[in-house]
Formats: C-alpha cells, sequence, structure tokens
C-alpha cells in the first residue's frame, strides 16, 4: 500500500541512525538531547530555577527525557500539546552479580526484562550497553558495540522434539549468554566495561546494563519498503516525536507550547520515577507554568486545555496469523499511523481525541488508519490511559503497525516514520 504523501526516506535513514545509536535508554535520550542542542534546544537541571521566557528546553532523568518550546507571546495559561513515548525496551539485563559460569564455560548471568519473546535472543551476536554509576557521584555511559555475548540454543540433535511440540525455554537456566572460556571470576564483567570505558574499576560502585543485537538496521524486501531492526518499540516514536518538535519549534503564531515526553520503564508498568506513572512529567509543566509567572489557577487551565498524542508501536495484521487480528482492522505497513482504541481504556482514545487526530493528519495530507484488537485476544496498553489518568489531560494512542513486536528485531514499512513524524508535526503545531 502506497500513501498519496511523498516518501522521504531520507527521515527513514536517520530512523535507522538513531535505532543504532540507542542501544539502552540512556543511550537514546543523550542522542535525543544532542539534537535538540543544535536545534538551539539547552538543558535545565532539575534542582535549579528556572526561566520563563521562550526558547527550547529539555530535562534529562536516566532513561526519560522532557523538551519543551515555549514560543514568543506565550501566556502562564497557555495549553500544551504534547507527544508521549517510552524509550525503553523488552531485553536481557545484567544482574548484580554478573559474573557467573559452569562446565568450563564462562557467563554473564541476566534477568528478563519487560514481555521480551525469548527466543528471538537466541543464537544472535550481543553487544552490552548502558551506563556505570561512579564513587565520586558522576555517571558514564557505556557500549561494547561488537560480539560479545550469545545465548547458544541447544542443538536439535540433542532436543529431537523441539519441531514437534515447541521451543521451551526455562528463564533461569537457559538464557545466561556466554562470553568466554574459564572459571567465572568475580568482578571481571566490570572490571572489562570500565576498561572499554577508561575507568578504574575501583570507581565502578553501581551500573544498569543490557544487552543488545549487534546486527544493524537495514531495510528489507524488493523495493526496500520494509524496514528491519531492534528496539522499534518504541524508539521509531521517540525518533519522529523528537523531528516533529524540533521541525515546529520557533514557528510564529503558535498557540501552545510543544512537548516531548519520552519515559522509562513502560515495559514493566511505568512506576519509576522515570517512568509515566512517576512525577516527572507533571512536575515540568507545572514548573513551567510558574516560570512564566503563573498561578495555580493558570495551571489548571493550561492543562485543561492540553492534549496529548501517545505514540507507540501497534500491531500490523501479520500475514500469517491473520486469525489473531480483528477481522475488520487489519492495519498495514505504509498505510500510515494507526489510531489505536480500546473501551476498557487499555488505550485512551475517544471520539473527541480521534477527531484531533484525525485532523492532524488531515491538515498534513498523511493517511491513518484504525486499530483494535480481536474481542477473544486481551489487548495491551500504553502510557496512554496513564498520562489520562494522572494529569487529567485528553489523550490518544497512536502509533506505527509493525511485526514481530517485542522482539530483539522487529519490522515496519519504510514509509510511516515519516509519515508519523509528519502527523506529529502538525499536531504539535496547532
Amino acid at each position: 500500500m502506497t500513501s498519496p504523501h511523498r516518501f522521504d526516506r531520507g527521515h527513514t535513514d536517520d530512523l535507522l541512525t538513531f535505532l543504532a545509536a540507542g542501544p539502552s535508554p540512556y543511550h537514546a535520550v543523550a542522542h535525543a538531547a544532542e539534537r535538540l542542542e543544535k536545534a538551539g534546544f539547552r538543558q535545565v537541571e532539575e534542582t535549579e530555577p528556572w526561566e520563563g521566557g521562550a526558547g527550547g528546553r529539555y530535562v534529562l532523568r536516566g532513561g526519560a527525557i522532557i523538551a519543551w518550546y515555549v514560543p514568543e507571546g506565550a501566556g502562564p495559561a497557555t495549553p500544551y500539546r504534547i507527544v508521549g513515548a517510552h524509550t525503553d525496551s523488552p531485553n536481557l539485563r545484567v544482574k548484580p552479580l554478573p559474573d557467573t559460569g559452569a562446565h568450563g564455560w564462562r557467563q554473564i548471568a541476566v534477568e528478563i526484562y519487560g514481555g521480551t519473546l525469548l527466543n528471538t535472543w537466541l543464537d544472535r551476536d550481543l553487544g552490552i550497553s548502558g551506563r556505570l554509576s561512579l564513587r565520586d557521584g558522576g555517571e558514564r555511559l557505556v557500549r561494547v558495540d561488537r560480539p560479545l555475548l550469545r545465548v547458544p540454543q541447544l542443538a536439535v540433535h540433542l532436543d529431537r522434539s523441539v519441531n514437534t511440540d515447541g521451543l521451551k525455554l526455562d528463564r533461569q537456566r537457559h538464557l545466561t549468554p556466554i562470553w568466554g572460556l574459564g572459571e567465572p571470576r568475580e568482578g571481571d564483567l566490570i572490571r572489562f566495561l570500565a576498561e572499554e570505558s577508561g575507568l578504574e574499576a575501583a570507581d565502578v560502585t553501581g551500573w544498569d546494563l543490557m544487552v543488545h543485537s549487534v546486527e544493524p538496521p537495514a531495510y528489507l524486501g524488493r523495493d526496500r519498503e520494509l524496514v528491519a531492526g531492534p528496539r522499534m518499540d518504541n524508539l521509531l516514536s521517540v525518533h519522529a516525536a523528537t523531528a516533529a518538535l524540533i521541525a515546529v519549534a520557533g514557528r510564529p503564531d503558535a498557540t501552545c507550547i510543544p512537548v516531548l515526553a519520552a519515559f522509562d520503564h513502560e515495559e514493566n508498568g511505568s512506576e519509576s520515577d522515570t517512568g509515566a506513572q512517576g512525577p516527572l512529567l507533571g512536575n515540568v509543566l507545572e514548573r513551567s507554568v510558574y516560570a512564566r509567572g503563573g498561578s495555580y489557577e493558570d495551571r489548571a487551565r493550561a492543562f485543561a486545555g492540553t492534549i496529548c498524542l501517545s505514540s507507540d508501536t501497534g500491531h500490523a495484521v501479520h500475514p500469517n496469523y491473520a486469525e489473531r487480528h480483528d477481522p475488520s482492522h487489519h492495519p498495514m505497513p505504509n498505510g500510515g499511523p494507526i489510531l489505536k482504541v480500546n473501551v476498557n481504556q487499555r488505550y485512551a482514545t475517544d471520539g473527541r481525541g480521534r477527531a484531533v487526530f484525525a485532523a492532524a493528519c488531515e491538515r498534513a495530507g498523511v493517511p491513518w488508519q484504525s486499530f483494535v484488537s480481536n474481542n477473544a485476544m486481551p489487548c495491551g496498553t500504553t502510557i496512554g490511559p496513564i498520562t489520562a489518568a494522572r494529569h487529567g489531560i485528553t489523550t490518544v494512542d497512536i502509533g506505527v503497525a509493525i511485526l514481530s513486536m517485542h522482539s530483539a528485531r522487529e519490522l515496519c514499512g519504510a514509509e510511516d516514520p515519516h509519515l508519523l513524524a509528519t502527523a506529529l508535526a502538525s499536531f504539535l503545531e496547532n
């Protein structure tokens, strides 16, 4: 399916760069911040006083980033237009005591993060990334982007029923990566990562580490009309929202304040100081109101006029499992962004939100599709209902239709990232 909107392959090329640059949430927000800095945004510290004048600002906290642009003439009660997304993806994360092994193999102990498709991490060359916390209170991003780890699958000769009875993986026993031969030695992994980062191992007192596939994202298919890559859920939305915010920043006659809110920990419930359940977004929006001389009344008025698009990936119809989808709702790659609806509030979209999204797409000339789950299947959820309930903000759930969600490597249409970013820019500027 080809949309009438002109396909910007340059945007999708840039998405591939963004995906590769964000093996962990910490790397993803650091890369987004670099792009915002080049566009004139400036970081503000939560521990310092804020100014309320015009311009672009952003807050970094862990794996989350909130960025906004105050236009000239914005008052204390000026409403916000927010694009919400998340920076984390299901994967394997390093345990506090990582050095383990058995039978002459050196291994790394990992914990399962989020609802990952476990089998997609088998027989895949893996790197390691995250952040190191230092004795002096500082932090250092670390990234080993070469084949370092591997979770080897049991050979078919030793599991003759695997192709008839299905693969059965024990989350504790079968997913421990190997990274060498010999006896495990306590502190080996951190010594290695400290050396990679130009640090002394004794200075590293904490870490948040995870594995990632080192295979780069790439176009796929005869006509290169698809994209395969890691962490599309949900760096695809973070990339589109960052591009949209930069595109609308500084435009004249703006009647709202555009915001990017990219949270961590969506994949395990958003309950953290950097997740959508936490106070970060509300604190930033309130402080922005007060920095512009506003009162609680102004804050209430601004929030009442605010709308959020919660942008996360959704399910494209799977050609081999079409019966798992609603029979009348079959989103396709390159058909434009999807509007996600669930009357039980797993998604926050209602009729008013549908009208807002439809108007943004119409102004931008972007086609869009509808998604609803099969009634016999449970429906996933997003930061949308959380944002609506926590802040009293009208919220609409949207995204891009993909296949292989929660795999180590996912698949989307090559046109959809640009279509999403174009629709988001239209929403943010009106």
